[in-house]
């Protein structure tokens, strides 16, 4: 889709093959189309391209502190975007959200203390706990006609199980694409107050709201008691596309918690990337125009994506409120390893099974539509041929 208004053309993707791009390498000589690992194949905007050339003309790349003309823009934009006014000390730089994960499972509660998360999730939710010996508590998310939602019950009895001082929690999650309304996220924070734990909240995909109707609402937002129990995770990385400059910052009001996040950074965390400081401000300040001809492109690649798998029997998916990350149910297909078989097709997808212990999600996989229209229909048409060739054969 091209805005000519604005001159931002995402009707073309940058050639990565044969670059050091993890997504496009994976499947080297091969012609298969990586729809797989959560970056997307378009420039980063205008603005941050012409910061980071301003600052490389520098020449000189010593050790970088955070400025004041950076940190302004980051709550600029929080507060323009989610209505969220955060205090400059409340802000503490991190070189990625994974990073951050781990770091609050060490922050928050004891050794062998117990941390809760939802699956199907983003995979690193699931190892953190065991990198900073802790145990992990998982309650699925459940399924209906049209969408995923929690299961509070079931939340509150495996807080009460496990005793659980820490919640990890993705908003808007990665996979199932939910943007968590307001009504959930009361029922989270109320959950939090009652079992006394801490919510660390990866909202790293915050600026891909798909669904016009909705827009993004951090945690901490919502009162002054669950922002006091908060961690919440933001970065520029998704939105913007810049994942590889490694700049992310925690929010985290409480005094005493954030002594702990720091104490615990120190000596293994590094200084924050000093031309990912330099994307952030940029793509903070001046990228609001670039992000939303993006939105109008992902809505329209999530719209195909719908549409094709409602035409491929055996598989099935729900709307996606944000991200540009489908999760697709391929049960229907009667397969042991769909990842296998799509690939197999010309097309690769994320494994279900990274996403969820047990059996449970093998029979999903999640696919990127962060690419040019072009691309993905291709993906798509190779999907339809082969789930068209399968369901023609006896299972």
């Amino acid at each position: 889709m091209k805005h000519a208004q604005d001159g931002f053309d995402f009707t073309r993707g940058v050639d990565r093959r044969g670059s050091d791009s993890l997504k496009w390498e994976r499947y080297v000589g091969r012609d298969i189309i990586p729809l797989w690992v959560a970056d997307m194949d378009f420039a980063a905007p205008p603005p941050v391209l012409d910061a980071l050339r301003q600052r490389i003309e520098h020449g000189v790349f010593g050790y970088a502190k955070p400025w004041p003309s950076l940190t302004e823009a980051v709550q600029q934009h929080v507060l323009r975007h989610y209505a969220w006014a955060i205090e400059a000390p409340w802000i503490v730089w991190i070189p990625g959200v994974v990073a951050a994960l781990n770091l609050a499972c060490r922050s928050v509660g004891d050794t062998g203390d117990a941390v809760l998360s939802a699956t199907p999730v983003y995979p690193p939710f699931l190892a953190a706990p065991a990198h900073s010996a802790r145990r992990l508590e998982t309650v699925a998310l459940q399924r209906n006609a049209v969408r995923w939602q929690w299961d509070f019950a079931a939340v509150d009895a495996a807080f009460a199980r496990s005793q659980a001082k820490l919640w990890l929690l993705c908003h808007p999650h990665n996979p199932v694409g939910r943007v968590w309304d307001d009504e959930e996220l009361n029922a989270i924070a109320a959950l939090a107050e009652k079992h006394d734990a801490v919510v660390c909240s990866d909202e790293v995909h915050c600026g891909l709201v798909l669904d016009p109707t909705r827009r993004h609402r951090p945690l901490a937002a919502l009162s002054e008691s669950i922002a006091q129990r908060s961690i919440t995770l933001m970065a520029p990385s998704k939105t913007f596309n810049v994942p590889g400059l490694y700049s992310a910052f925690a929010v985290i009001p409480d005094a005493t918690l954030r002594r702990r996040f720091l104490s615990t950074m120190e000596g293994i965390m590094p200084h924050i990337n000093t031309l990912g400081l330099v994307a952030t401000e940029a793509a903070y300040r001046d990228g609001d125009d670039w992000q939303r001809a993006l939105l109008d492109t992902l809505r329209g690649n999530a719209q195909r994506v719908e549409q094709a798998v409602t035409m491929m029997p055996g598989l099935r998916t729900t709307p996606m409120e944000a991200t540009y990350l489908a999760w697709i149910d391929c049960s229907g297909l009667g397969l042991d390893h769909p990842q296998k078989f799509f690939e197999q097709a010309g097309v690769g997808l994320s494994d279900g099974r990274d996403f969820g212990l047990g059996a449970d999600y093998q029979k999903y996989v999640r696919l990127n539509f962060g690419c040019p229209a072009g691309t993905l229909e291709t993906a798509l048409a190779r999907m339809a041929s082969a789930v068209a060739q399968r369901t023609k054969q006896p299972k």
